[in-house]
């Protein structure tokens, strides 16, 4: 009996040491869903725009990946619009001018890769901190600012030597667009229409082709095909921004994916997509498209055109990267199809 009373006093008096910890769920059930039971939707991982080794990588790489020549879609947004105006201001039963639509495409390649440059060179600390664009060159400290500056100073000399090509109004003109060029990136600290201030920028094109076909600029044909391309810009650059909706939300940046938002963007890049019709459409009925049979080409591909930008805005998805990145691309490749429906109809005029 002693030895009982000896026992339970022991177990006594370690009761108040005792520690009694509640169980916890298995993290998997943790992880599973938030509170209320619903769970997430998972959203698409970003891949970075460039993957290369930082270790093997030259100057040279990365220049190359600074103006963007790995990824010609831009160059080719920035040109058709260029292009576009050339063939608008040809003769009836003439081509566009190849020798413009060549200094065109030399010069849109080197103005996009110094947009580029200037982009980065403003953004490399926002770009740090996005998933798609932390590899860029300066963002990775592949290159230095004043590398990127020098080399920009070397773009912008040979963008100049491609303007000397033209005649004194275009010169003139195609200066005026270089503070646009410079600046447009900051927009998105103080607008919420950044793609606005692209537009502008990115489709000064319009205005120069006519001008260096013709030696002025027709503005009943110019002023409604900038329009008209500026608005086209509104629709692919705002499916574009929605890749970054949440980073730029985030870093505090602005765009008109954030301000249109999931539920606005559709409808009213619908409207965007009936001002760039209606702007190009306007655009080659005062260059001499009016309605007559020889101008069906150009209407065709308006009406190509036309049923490509409600493409995009119907199928795509405003949260797959994928999606929006393959809908950006498009437009690229789909804009020769209305430079050959201009072409056509100019042709067909002198029958």
């Amino acid at each position: 009996m002693e030895a009982l009373r000896r026992g339970l006093r022991r177990r006594l008096r370690a009761l108040p040491l005792r520690r009694w910890h509640r169980r916890q769920p298995p993290r998997a059930l943790l992880c599973a869903a938030p509170e209320g039971g619903r769970k997430r939707p998972r959203q698409p991982q970003q891949e970075p725009e460039v993957k290369y080794d930082k270790a093997s990588a030259t100057k040279l790489d990365a220049l190359y990946l600074l103006a963007r020549m790995d990824r010609p879609a831009g160059t080719l947004l920035l040109l058709w619009p260029g292009a576009w105006s050339i063939a608008l201001a040809a003769a009836p039963g003439a081509l566009p001018d190849l020798k413009l639509l060549g200094l065109f495409t030399v010069g849109a390649f080197i103005m996009r890769g110094a947009g580029c440059t200037v982009n980065d060179i403003w953004d490399r600390r926002y770009d740090k901190q996005v998933a798609r664009t932390r590899t860029r060159p300066l963002a990775a400290d592949l290159l230095t600012v004043p590398e990127a500056v020098a080399f920009l100073g070397a773009q912008l000399t040979l963008g100049l030597g491609v303007l000397l090509q033209l005649n004194w109004q275009s010169i003139a003109l195609g200066a005026c667009s270089v503070p646009l060029v410079l600046t447009y990136p900051l927009a998105k600290r103080f607008t919420d229409y950044p793609q606005m201030v692209l537009g502008l920028t990115f489709n000064w094109g319009a205005l120069l082709g006519y001008c260096a076909a013709a030696g002025a600029v027709d503005w009943t044909v110019c002023a409604p095909l900038y329009a008209g391309c500026v608005s086209w810009t509104m629709v692919y650059d705002t499916l574009y921004g929605h890749q970054d909706k949440n980073d730029d939300k985030r870093l505090g940046l602005k765009s008109t994916a954030l301000t249109f938002g999931d539920n606005g963007t559709k409808p009213v890049l619908t409207g965007f997509a009936a001002a760039a019709v209606a702007g190009v459409g306007l655009a080659g009925y005062n260059a001499g498209l009016g309605f007559v049979p020889e101008a069906l080409p150009f209407y065709a591909s308006l009406g190509a055109f036309a049923t490509h930008l409600g493409w995009q805005i119907q199928t795509a998805d405003l949260s797959d990267p994928d999606n929006l990145l393959a809908r950006f691309k498009s437009n690229g490749n789909f804009a020769p199809v209305l430079l050959a429906g201009i072409a056509a109809s100019k042709l067909l005029l002198a029958a």
